[in-house]
């Protein structure tokens, strides 16, 4: 039997309107005849080159899924079939590989897979949860409904890593600023200054000898510096991401953090609550949801803790009950569930908690950020301003020898 290839071809559909996509095949001949039964006339079929493919990963970032699965929501709720909804977003969107990977999917839907049997073929883009609700939603007839719930699930969850983020990335991104002004002025601008000071002929202040002795330190080893601290970034995230006992012990002490901790503590909840609710919603069974919401929780603590939930709530415990014996869920959430299961409406309940958790964090990131702010500032005003007046001192002085 011939190896199957992928074929990029062009043509019109019934419609007359001109497409193009990628179809899997033995050979152009099978390809056209199974795009003629699909109801399209191809005028080109080719080989696609072995240098671009979707598994390389490439642009597609989850924000580009959260907006792919909103667009074919509307398209569905709109009453436009499934096929063509995947011809008139992929037509839409700007990013070409995102592009790509939509009409991937929708030739397999039109070659007779199901939407979800169709994504998994992807699962570096849709992940387990993703398919399995879009399953849920095929099974049970509501896709458009379903595809509403995971394209605002996707788009909040997308917006709460964002803020953490947002935390996260700020206070570092100014501190490499700082350091790297501090570092062009002890390499550039503190020699211009030791020149000067040579010709004084009388002894520097010590503040200022201890600055030019960094500088020189800095002159001498500015690459080796360089190297070493890129060296350790890089052996700290390869580190993190083959050790799962050092990812869980960062997570752990991320936990503790000051201020920090509380943020990734409450966007763990929201996570939690956010994905449970959606795929409880969505008619998935309670231990089934809680297996796909631990790796949703961004948190190995949490993870784990929704994992002793999970084996709890298959022995017939309540949920309430199992959260409350984990001791790492907020005692608010706990009683919001109890709620919920009392009253039959455990999604409604943890819809709310979840959007109370996520305006939790967007509050605490926009207070962290306004402390941060004059922080910052003084941690600048600190390295920049004592360089600077370490090169000024002996000036002062020899201006108060002048006037004296």
């Amino acid at each position: 039997m011939a190896e199957s290839a992928i074929f990029l071809w062009e043509g019109t559909d019934k419609q007359g309107k001109k497409t193009k996509g990628e179809i899997t095949s033995a050979s152009p001949a099978i390809a056209r005849a199974e795009l003629r039964r699909q109801g399209i006339v191809a005028n080109k079929v080719r080989k696609k080159t072995k240098g671009f493919s979707l598994s390389s990963g490439g642009s597609v970032k989850p924000a580009d899924i959260a907006l792919f699965t909103r667009q074919m929501a509307t398209m569905m709720r709109a009453g436009v079939p499934l096929v063509q909804a995947f011809d008139i977003v992929a037509d839409g969107l700007d990013k070409p590989k995102v592009s790509e990977l939509v009409r991937s999917v929708r030739n397999d839907v039109a070659g007779g897979s199901s939407f979800a049997s169709a994504l998994r073929k992807h699962p570096l883009y849709f992940d387990d949860l993703f398919c399995n609700l879009v399953d849920a939603g095929e099974q049970s007839g509501s896709l458009e409904t379903m595809l509403d719930r995971i394209a605002t699930y996707k788009e909040k969850s997308e917006s709460l890593k964002a803020k953490v983020k947002k935390a996260m990335t700020y206070p570092i991104a100014v501190l490499c600023v700082a350091f790297i002004v501090s570092g062009i002025l002890l390499i550039k601008v503190v020699p211009q200054f030791q020149e000067v000071f040579a010709g004084f002929g009388a002894e520097l202040p010590a503040f200022t000898q201890f600055v030019i002795g960094i500088s020189e330190f800095t002159q001498d080893y500015w690459l080796m510096i360089v190297v070493g601290v890129g060296l350790t970034v890089a052996g700290f995230i390869g580190a993190r991401k083959r050790s799962k006992k050092m990812r869980d012990t960062i997570d752990r002490l991320a936990l503790k953090m000051p201020i920090a901790g509380s943020i990734i503590e409450k966007s763990s909840v929201a996570r939690y609550a956010r994905t449970l609710s959606t795929t409880f919603a969505a008619g998935v069974p309670l231990v089934d949801a809680l297996n796909s919401v631990a790796g949703a929780t961004g948190n190995s603590v949490y993870q784990e803790a929704v994992l002793k939930i999970r084996d709890d709530v298959s022995t017939g415990q309540q949920l309430n009950f199992s959260m409350r014996s984990t001791g790492v869920f907020p005692n608010m959430v706990v009683q919001m569930v109890a709620i919920g299961e009392e009253a039959g409406a455990l999604d409604d309940m943890l819809d709310k908690s979840a959007t109370y958790y996520e305006e939790q964090v967007d509050n605490a990131v926009d207070n962290l950020t306004a402390l941060m702010e004059p922080m910052i500032m003084a941690v600048l005003g600190v390295l920049v301003g004592g360089l600077i007046i370490a090169m000024y001192l002996p000036i002062f002085q020899l201006g108060q020898v002048v006037g004296g």
